[in-house]
């Protein structure tokens, strides 16, 4: 069943504006290209990578938004392909990232980034003579870096 109000897009991405990220809640899914496609009758959401144990809790999180400003016929759908990007990253969801102190890929880094492993951009002091120190970070959806200027580590989000 279709909302029929006028503005109801407006209206469900405000909604869906409020809703964080449950392991980065300075960003949204929208800040972070989670939200494919908004229609007056659905929502489709693709996760930051196939295996994000957050998924759930995601798809929880946007049926209760949704549920609790009156949009509870909408359909929430989650599609797998194409897969996610951090192109897909608004830029204001790299700021907020970077002012929380994850590294946000540069735009159209992609695989491109990850295979030259090209240096990450410290977010506390801009520098870029950083290094990986683990394909491992906070998350799954991470990595740990170091920078050698101000010797502080900090997550960046993976390429891909």
């Amino acid at each position: 069943m279709s909302v029929p109000v006028a503005g109801a897009i407006d209206r469900i991405r405000s909604v869906l504006a409020g809703v964080p990220d449950p392991e980065i809640p300075v960003v949204s899914v929208l800040d972070l290209g989670i939200v494919r496609e908004i229609s007056d009758d659905h929502v489709t959401i693709t996760p930051t990578y196939t295996g994000c144990p957050a998924t759930f809790a995601i798809e929880r999180m946007i049926r209760t938004a949704l549920d609790g400003a009156g949009f509870g016929e909408l359909r929430l759908e989650t599609i797998l392909a194409p897969a996610w990007s951090t192109d897909w990253i608004t830029d204001e969801g790299r700021e907020k990232l970077r002012a929380y102190g994850i590294a946000p890929p540069p735009m159209g880094s992609g695989a491109a980034a990850l295979k030259n492993q090209a240096p990450a951009e410290c977010p506390r002091c801009g520098s870029s003579n950083t290094q990986e120190i683990s394909r491992f970070g906070s998350t799954p959806c991470k990595a740990l870096w170091r920078c050698k200027s101000c010797a502080e580590p900090f997550d960046r989000f993976k390429c891909h």
